[in-house]
């Protein structure tokens, strides 16, 4: 079974291929303009894909040392994502449907990342908890094979947007995450205290604006020579209680679900601390917590492939009709 993930839904522009489960080929362009901006720029991200993508799926069909007359479908991106991006992916996922005569997979991005533990793997662990944090998305997700069920979610930012915002309060580069973990690296973690936040009518759901506000006034009470001599200290606070924050809800969610396997994944699950943090986690609770390699972590098409190989097993076919979208829920 030979898939063609197309994915185009914010700033990367990848296209992968799978025999099955496994990965042949797996080609991600990042478009580095957006960096001078401090954030996606959606114009940009679209003329970039229209750029890119013929380019980036005839390597990675090369890299996989295939003929295209061998793909037996196509799985791309529908949403959640910008409409620009998702319309360039989509509609030449389409053509080449046509094209090719083989069937097309619409997935959503978030089922990707969901399946990304499990890539290169012959079984999907069922069920299981899944913590999905990125940069547009925090949430934990019970995982069993015919439903997804989401039990907890953020009140306002992601964490993803809370490492943005703080690294742009320190004055670091775009995007945050890397940065602040970079920073982190040999600062104290324990020199500043930020609390973690509760939501109360939701005990189970994230906040992370709080921490961000608090850095920031943190940050403004501070001398530049204070500033200078101790950055660093306070992006590992900071990183810190992000990370902690992910962990509290994480062993809330697992008291409702007596589960002992989880997978975290996403762009922030490529943080070396939040693993390090991980194998804390898994030995003080019992509980087997898996990662994805880290070329998965970050938005790639070998995850759409990956769903998409698992949804034609199941006989999930889209139609041409497939519309993108900006907002799209989680299901089976």
């Amino acid at each position: 079974m030979i898939i063609l993930g197309i994915e185009t839904s914010c700033d990367e522009t990848s296209a992968a291929i799978l025999k099955n489960s496994h990965v042949l080929s797996n080609t991600v362009c990042t478009h580095l303009e957006h960096t001078e901006f401090g954030g996606v720029v959606p114009e940009i991200a679209s003329k970039n894909h229209e750029k890119l993508i013929l380019n980036i799926i005839r390597k990675s069909i090369k890299d996989a040392n295939i003929s295209i007359t061998d793909i037996d479908a196509i799985a791309v991106t529908y949403g959640p994502g910008l409409i620009g991006s998702l319309l360039v992916g989509l509609n030449f996922a389409k053509g080449l449907s046509i094209g090719l005569n083989v069937p097309i997979i619409g997935i959503n991005h978030l089922e990707g990342h969901l399946l990304s533990s499990f890539i290169n793997k012959d079984r999907i662990d069922y069920p299981h908890l899944c913590m999905l944090v990125s940069g547009g998305h925090t949430q934990i997700v019970f995982v069993d094979e015919k439903d997804y069920k989401i039990i907890a979610n953020t009140v306002d930012d992601a964490a993803g947007e809370a490492f943005d915002k703080g690294a742009r309060i320190l004055g670091l580069k775009y995007p945050g995450g890397p940065e602040i973990e970079k920073l982190s690296i040999n600062g104290n973690r324990n020199k500043y205290s930020f609390t973690i936040p509760r939501v109360k009518k939701t005990p189970n759901n994230f906040s992370f604006s709080g921490i961000k506000t608090a850095l920031l006034y943190k940050y403004k009470n501070m001398s530049k020579d204070d500033i200078n001599n101790n950055l660093h200290h306070l992006a590992a606070s900071y990183q810190e209680v992000i990370l902690d924050t992910l962990f509290d809800k994480l062993i809330f969610s697992l008291k409702m679900y007596k589960v002992n396997f989880v997978t975290i994944v996403g762009g922030v699950s490529a943080n070396k601390r939040f693993r390090e943090k991980a194998n804390e986690i898994s030995e003080n609770y019992n509980i087997n917590i898996k990662f994805p390699d880290f070329k998965f972590c970050t938005d790639n098409a070998a995850m759409i492939a990956m769903a998409g190989y698992i949804k034609y097993k199941e006989k999930s076919i889209s139609s041409l009709d497939l519309i993108p979208s900006s907002n799209l829920v989680l299901c089976r």
